[in-house]
């Protein structure tokens, strides 16, 4: 393998499947010559729809589809089986706004589900490398208020400050922050490589169905979602470069351990305030565009260490607003 090449074609496992990420990462997995089994959640009746995934470019030739649940253990194993890659984007639950309680027993459950997931790697005897999708909540999350001089690598989230505070999205900072230290460690005592990427927002377009968490937040204000990410500053990063970032990470030998991908550093102000400036026609409400927040600034994720290896972003924040804007008229959300 080299970094940025796909010349190590294989079958991998894309876990997960069927959302934001995942049927992105899919996607592009299939277009540069992959075969590719993706892992989703099917109701009993085996009625949900994924066709957004099924009908891709390369599907009906390189793309088979796994029923599988981080509930129940054993249950990637089959996918997983004979996969020389995998990339673990699932995980069951959402961030909820105003949540502010970390069940330890289900936190307990989803740690073992996700190791499971890694101990049938290990059984395939196949799998060179298994890419982790966390999430800048495993980073940023402290005493300090979220804000520190630059955050990258060697910063975790405070678990015990989550728990001790109460603090809103507890319920999905905790296990992703836990999670993620147990998947390095595993990889580091079981011989098998694990690395880490650790994406911001996602914003840009979507091939999925439903509408992503990251763009309902990100676009509340003229999606009618009054749940925006309060006043808070942001880190965001264009779906296609968190999906090549992903790639380039499985493909490059060098890599080791964990990789922030986050290229935008905007307030909630100034991104809104894009949206206004090009999209006049969606109506933004004039006290998201005040000046009181001017001043914040953005907590800073360096993300040094993937540029080191030779990744380069593409694209920059207009394209993540106008990508998510047109997939959101396209589907019928706007």
């Amino acid at each position: 393998m080299e970094c940025g090449n796909g010349d190590a074609k294989g079958t991998v496992c894309v876990t997960g499947g069927a959302g934001y990420i995942g049927s992105s990462l899919i996607m592009r997995l299939l277009e540069r010559g992959y075969s590719v089994r993706a892992t989703v959640r099917l109701d009993p009746e085996m009625k949900r729809d994924i066709s957004h995934i099924t009908n891709l470019p390369g599907a009906s030739e390189r793309l088979q589809v796994f029923n599988a649940d981080l509930e129940k253990l054993n249950s990637f194993d089959e996918a997983i089986a004979g996969c020389v890659g995998v990339f673990h984007v699932a995980h069951p639950f959402s961030f909820t706004e105003g949540d502010g309680g970390a069940d330890d027993v289900a936190i307990k459950t989803m740690i073992d589900r996700n190791l499971d997931i890694l101990k049938a790697c290990l059984k395939s005897k196949t799998v060179k490398r298994v890419v982790y999708t966390s999430t800048a909540a495993a980073v940023v999350v402290n005493q300090t208020g979220f804000l520190a001089e630059v955050l990258d690598e060697n910063s975790w989230s405070d678990v015990d400050f989550c728990r001790s505070v109460k603090l809103p999205g507890s319920s999905y900072v905790i296990p992703k922050t836990i999670i993620e230290q147990e998947a390095l460690k595993f990889g580091d005592d079981n011989g098998l490589d694990v690395i880490s990427i650790i994406p911001s927002m996602v914003v840009g377009p979507f091939i999925c169905p439903h509408l992503p968490f990251s763009i309902s937040m990100s676009l509340g204000p003229i999606l009618g979602n009054k749940s925006r990410l309060g006043q808070k500053a942001t880190q965001m990063v264009h779906i296609d470069d968190i999906v090549s970032g992903h790639i380039f990470l499985y493909e490059c030998p060098d890599a080791k351990g964990r990789y922030i991908c986050s290229s935008v550093e905007t307030s909630f102000r100034d991104f809104e305030k894009l949206i206004s400036t090009h999209y006049p026609d969606y109506e933004m409400p004039t006290t998201l565009l005040s000046e009181e927040t001017e001043q914040e600034k953005a907590v800073h994720l360096s993300p040094k260490k993937l540029l080191s290896l030779g990744f380069r972003f593409k694209f920059n924040l207009k394209d993540m607003v106008d990508g998510a804007i047109h997939s959101c008229k396209e589907k019928g959300f706007l």
